[in-house]
């Protein structure tokens, strides 16, 4: 997790929302070709995915990314209202990316 950005939406989920976030976690940390049902790459991005989570009719995700192939940093995260991705949605995740790596960066220096 990276600064409150995926604690603040986290957050404001109802208990049965947080309950499928944690299964979909778990699923992820546990099996080696993780299907895109659950983790796919954002295309048109550097190495940005979404974290796929559906809870009856209600779609969520959580933008994440990797640092040096091994961490899942959580950025931001959103429920899902209209078929395609908001735009505004990834920018931000984007933007949250670059944040972080810049913060890395200037740590090693």
């Amino acid at each position: 997790m990276y600064k409150d950005y995926f604690a603040d939406f986290y957050n404001q989920q109802k208990q049965k929302v947080k309950a499928k976030i944690i299964w979909t976690f778990r699923l992820i940390e546990t099996i080696q070709h993780v299907p895109e049902d659950y983790l796919k790459h954002v295309e048109g991005t550097d190495g940005l995915y979404e974290i796929r989570i559906q809870l009856g009719n209600d779609i969520f995700r959580i933008f994440c990314f990797f640092d040096e192939g091994k961490l899942i940093v959580l950025a931001n995260g959103f429920q899902k209202k209209v078929q395609k991705t908001p735009k505004t949605e990834i920018e931000k995740a984007i933007k949250i990316k670059r944040e972080y790596e810049l913060e890395i960066a200037n740590s090693k220096k």
